[in-house]
C-alpha cells in the first residue's frame, strides 16, 4: 500500500527551488534599488544565498525521487522477469541438454571446437549435433577451454 505523501518528494523540490528563485531575484531587486555596495550586501546574502540553497534542495529532492521511481520502475521489470522465466519451465534433469546429449562418449560438436553436453557455453542451444571420438578426430574438433572434454575423457579412462 502506497503512503499518500511517499511520491511528494519531485512536487516538493518544485516548490523549493521556484521558492529558492523568488529569493534570488528578491535580492537582486532590493540589490539593484540601492546606489551603495555595502548597501548592497545584505540583500545578496539573504536573498541569494538563501535562494541558492533552496535551490539546491529542490534540485536534490527531485533527484532523489527521480531516482526512486526508476528503481521501482527496474524492480517491476526483474519481477515480470522472473515470473516469465518462471513459467517457461524449469530445465530437465540432465542440465537442460536434450537425453541425446548425456550418452557417454559423445561431445557436441561446434563449427571448430567440441564440448560437453553440460557445458555454460551451450546452454538454450538445442539445435548443435553430438559426435563420438573417431568423429572429433575426422573433422579436427578443437576441445572446449571452458568445458576441457579432452580432460574429461582423460579423467575417465
Amino acid at each position: 500500500m502506497k503512503i499518500p505523501w511517499e511520491r511528494f518528494g519531485a512536487k516538493l523540490g518544485v516548490g523549493f527551488a521556484l521558492a529558492g528563485l523568488v529569493l534570488v531575484f528578491l535580492g537582486w531587486n532590493g540589490a539593484a534599488s540601492t546606489d551603495r555596495v555595502p548597501s548592497q550586501f545584505p540583500y545578496l546574502i539573504s536573498g541569494g544565498l538563501a535562494g541558492l540553497c533552496l535551490v539546491v534542495i529542490g534540485a536534490a529532492l527531485i533527484v532523489a525521487e527521480t531516482g526512486r521511481e526508476d528503481r521501482d520502475l527496474l524492480r517491476a521489470e526483474i519481477e515480470e522477469l522472473r515470473k516469465a522465466l518462471g513459467a517457461m519451465g524449469t530445465p530437465s534433469s540432465n542440465g537442460g541438454a536434450p537425453a541425446t546429449r548425456a550418452r557417454r562418449g559423445r561431445f557436441v560438436a561446434g563449427d571448430t571446437t567440441y564440448h560437453l553436453a553440460s557445458c555454460r557455453l551451450l546452454e538454450g542451444r538445442d539445435d548443435l549435433p553430438t559426435v563420438g571420438r573417431e568423429e572429433i578426430s575426422n573433422r579436427g574438433l578443437v576441445a572446449c577451454r571452458v568445458c576441457n572434454p579432452a580432460g574429461a575423457t582423460a579423467r575417465r579412462t
